[in-house]
């Protein structure tokens, strides 16, 4: 299987301008043979949504988003989602024009420099899914901070995680360094799920926040087999094997005793606990 990695700068509110280059960018990975195209969370919209006058919410069956996968990959694209009363940070999974999942964002944060909260609500679920090139689940930025979340795709399944972020540079004035936490994280995701996780980040300068990039590909065993630059736009191409994650699973069945009952009485008992439903 051959992905993309579709390493972004979008516009703020620009969301004409933002399906046109990701057009351009899907026609010129398919010209590699790309069997997926992965790009930013809230690619085709920007980040900073309270500087924005008006709504530029999608709904998910918007006929120019089923356009994007008429050209040959698969496509994950992120948007902010008309969802009628409600908005959500978004990212859809299209292939051959259709909508195949809709992961809304579940852990929206709202501390430092970051206001998700205000300009959208969290999501319900989270679902592994069925593509023609295996089954996946998609954890937008803040969700891979959640150590449940990838474990709960894995056990549904799930052999690849998709994790487009809106990663920032510097978020405080301390030792805080966003890439070097990212690189832990997901060289234990990838390790303990036993799965391979795309990571795609935005880059570029947006309402005084730079977006540093470095997106990559992990293999089951935990190794970074590909990165793109910071600061820079970059497609980046990379060939990756579905099937070493069985491989890796029999080898080493971390996932294999999972005990979910236990986990439901415990979780229940927290709940009853804490009133937090």
């Amino acid at each position: 299987m051959r992905v993309a990695l579709a390493q972004t700068d979008c516009r703020l509110g620009d969301v004409e301008g933002n399906l046109v280059d990701a057009e351009r960018i899907i026609k010129d990975a398919a010209a590699d043979d790309a069997d997926l195209v992965v790009f930013p969370e809230l690619s085709l919209t920007g980040y900073a949504l309270g500087q924005l006058a008006d709504d530029i919410s999608l709904w998910p069956d918007d006929p120019r988003l089923a356009d994007l996968a008429r050209h040959g990959p698969d496509v994950v694209i992120g948007l902010l989602e008309d969802g009628r009363i409600r908005r959500h940070n978004s990212a859809l999974y299209l292939s051959g024009g259709q909508l195949v999942h809709n992961h809304r964002k579940l852990y929206l944060p709202n501390y430092l420099i970051w206001e998700e909260r205000k300009h959208a609500s969290p999501g319900q679920h989270m679902r592994a899914f069925d593509t023609k090139h295996g089954r996946f689940a998609t954890l937008i930025c803040n969700d891979a901070w959640q150590p449940m979340l990838p474990w709960l795709a894995a056990q549904d399944g799930a052999e690849l995680l998709i994790v487009p972020a809106n990663s920032a540079a510097k978020l405080t004035g301390g030792s805080f360094d966003p890439a070097e936490y990212w690189h832990d994280l997901l060289t234990f995701t990838a390790r303990m799920q036993q799965c391979w996780v795309l990571f795609v980040n935005r880059v570029g300068d947006e309402a005084g926040v730079r977006f540093w990039g470095g997106s990559r590909v992990l293999d089951p065993w935990g190794s970074v087999v590909a990165t793109a630059a910071t600061w820079d736009e970059a497609l980046t191409i990379v060939d990756i094997d579905p099937a070493a994650v069985r491989r890796r699973r029999r080898e080493i069945p971390l996932l294999a005793d999972a005990r979910l009952g236990l986990l439901r009485r415990e979780l229940e008992r927290l709940i009853n606990e804490s009133g937090d439903d």
